[in-house]
């Protein structure tokens, strides 16, 4: 029963109420990523994300009422993340950098992104999206968002000099593949990845096709 005081107890403001909906989501949702990366997909039951996050069941579900619904939440807010340290990264590129120079040190920083514990986690949502319709439906429309956002932080890495050559599109496309795909073969071996030989092979092959 509701006491008296709690009966006539001022309501929270609501910027409050607001800040604090926002901040449990957001733990929610990093919990998420982190079970994913740590369990995979299959470990990543909402009992244990509750868990991870410290919040009530009632505050998971109001947030998510479904996994898959709080899954595919984890993989935007994994995008936003990814792209946050993705202009990070561009900020960091030195100035005065010739065009060789500054392609060499783009795709350093774009390779570093296939070794982070984002990818992984992207990696266990598409893996499962395979066999689940619902989920690959709801996945879908995000990652063809994110891929044009990721593209296009793409075009800030390796700036206005090489972004206007005439096979840019395309070499950039083989990057961007050729990266996600040997990124996944550290799933089976566990490498350094800053000294990959398909690093130097990635520069050379951009220097021929695009300076």
């Amino acid at each position: 029963m509701t006491s008296p005081v709690d009966a006539h107890s001022p309501a929270a403001p609501r910027g409050r109420r607001e800040e604090r909906t926002a901040t449990s989501r957001a733990r929610i949702l990093d919990a998420a990523v982190a079970c994913l990366v740590e369990s995979g997909y299959a470990g990543a039951t909402t009992l244990r994300i509750q868990a991870q996050a410290g919040v009530s069941r009632g505050r998971l579900l109001h947030h998510f009422p479904s996994r898959d619904q709080l899954l595919v939440a984890a993989s935007r807010h994994l995008a936003t993340e990814r792209l946050r340290r993705t202009a990070e990264r561009i900020e960091s590129l030195a100035g005065g950098l010739s065009g060789v120079e500054r392609l060499d040190r783009a795709i350093e920083l774009m390779w570093e992104t296939f070794s982070e514990p984002h990818f992984w986690a992207a990696v266990e949502l598409w893996t499962a999206a395979r066999t689940n319709e619902d989920l690959r439906a709801a996945l879908l429309p995000e990652e063809r968002e994110i891929g044009a956002a990721i593209r296009a932080g793409m075009d800030r890495f390796y700036g206005p000099e090489v972004i206007e050559h005439p096979h840019y599109p395309q070499v950039r496309e083989l990057l961007f593949t050729s990266m996600r795909g040997v990124g996944l073969t550290y799933a089976l071996e566990h490498r350094d990845p800053r000294t990959d030989p398909h690093l130097d092979l990635w520069k050379q092959t951009a220097r021929t096709l695009i300076t």
